[in-house]
C-alpha cells in the first residue's frame, strides 16, 4: 500500500508556518549586542544571537514605512570561542521573496558554519510585493560592508567574508557578487568606504546565469549545488559553471540526480546529506576555513 500523502502535506504546512514565524520573531528581536560584565573574559560577552540593523532605524533607503519588515538586519550567530577562526559568512534564506525560510535555510546553516568556527550573519531582507529585487541586492551588498566594518569587534578577517544564498536568496547573492564594487574612500557613510564584494559565493538551488557580456574573470570563487529534477536551477548552475571556468574563475558544481528544490542543509536526507561536507572541503581548499585562532 502506498504511503499516505497526509504526513507530507502536514509537514509542508508546518514548514510554512515556521518560516513565517521565524521571520516575524527575527524582526522583533531588536536587542543590542550584550555587554561584558566586569571581570568577564574578552570574547565571552555573547552566546546569545542578536540583531544588527543594516541602517539606523528609519534611515533604510527606499523604505515605504518604518515597521519591523521595513528595516533590514543581520542576526549574529557566534561559534564557540575556542573554535573561532576569523572567517565569516552572510546567510540569505530563500522563500520566493514573500517570506524567509529562516529555519532550514537560515538557522540550520548558521549553526553548521559555527561548527566550522565561522561567525554567521543571517540576513533578514525586505520582501515583495512591497520591495523589489533592486532593494534586496542593495541590502546584500550592505551586509557584506557591515560585516567588514565589524571585523575588529568580532576578530574577523575582512578578506574571508563569504555569502551563501538559497533559492530567491541565491538569485540575490548572484546579483550581489555581479554588481559589487570597491568602497568609495570619500563616501560620507563609513560603510560605503568598504568593498561590497564577497570573498566567496555559495549558490544553493538558484538560477544564477551570467548576464550577456558580463566579465567573470574576477568573479569570487563559487560553489554551486542543485537537484537535476529542479531544472531551472540545475541548468542555470551548469551554464554559470561553464562560463566561470571559461573565464578562468574558480568554481565547483554538484547536481544531484535525485531530489527536489528546497532541501536546506540536507540533514537526514538520503540524497543531500553530504553536500555541506563537500562545501566544507571547498572552503578549506580555498583557504576560507583556517585553523582556530
Amino acid at each position: 500500500m502506498d504511503a499516505s500523502p497526509f504526513p507530507t502535506i502536514r509537514w509542508r504546512l508546518v514548514a510554512a508556518v515556521l518560516a513565517i514565524s521565524g521571520t516575524l520573531l527575527a524582526a522583533d528581536n531588536k536587542h543590542p549586542a550584550p555587554k561584558a560584565a566586569a571581570g568577564d573574559k574578552a570574547g565571552d560577552k555573547s552566546s546569545i544571537n542578536y540583531n544588527i540593523p543594516l541602517w539606523e532605524a528609519g534611515k533604510a533607503p527606499l523604505a515605504t514605512g518604518n515597521g519591523p519588515l521595513d528595516n533590514p538586519f543581520v542576526t549574529v550567530f557566534l561559534p564557540p570561542e575556542s573554535k573561532r577562526n576569523g572567517a565569516s559568512v552572510i546567510v540569505a534564506p530563500g522563500g520566493s521573496n514573500i517570506m524567509l525560510m529562516y529555519g532550514v535555510e537560515g538557522l540550520d546553516i548558521a549553526e553548521r558554519y559555527n561548527s566550522w568556527g565561522v561567525t554567521a550573519f543571517v540576513l533578514t531582507y525586505r520582501l515583495s510585493p512591497r520591495y523589489g529585487e533592486n532593494v534586496r541586492v542593495m541590502e546584500g551588498k550592505r551586509a557584506v560592508q557591515l560585516v567588514r566594518s565589524r571585523a575588529a569587534e568580532f576578530k574577523l578577517d575582512p578578506n574571508k567574508v563569504g555569502y551563501i544564498g538559497f533559492s530567491a536568496g541565491s538569485n540575490t547573492a548572484r546579483s550581489v557578487a555581479g554588481t559589487a564594487a570597491a568602497g568609495d574612500p570619500n563616501a560620507a557613510d563609513p560603510l560605503d568606504r568598504l568593498s561590497s564584494r564577497p570573498d566567496y559565493l555559495v549558490l544553493v538551488y538558484g538560477v544564477g546565469r551570467a548576464a550577456p557580456g558580463e566579465s567573470l574573470k574576477s568573479f569570487p570563487p563559487t560553489f554551486l549545488i542543485s537537484a537535476a529534477a529542479d531544472t531551472g536551477p540545475a541548468l542555470g548552475n551548469a551554464q554559470l559553471f561553464m562560463d566561470l571556468i571559461r573565464a578562468g574563475a574558480t568554481a565547483e558544481i554538484h547536481v544531484y540526480q535525485k531530489g527536489r528544490h528546497g532541501f536546506g542543509s540536507g540533514f537526514g536526507s538520503p540524497e543531500f546529506s553530504d553536500w555541506m561536507g563537500r562545501l566544507e572541503l571547498f572552503l578549506k581548499l580555498g583557504g576560507f576555513l583556517p585553523e582556530a585562532n
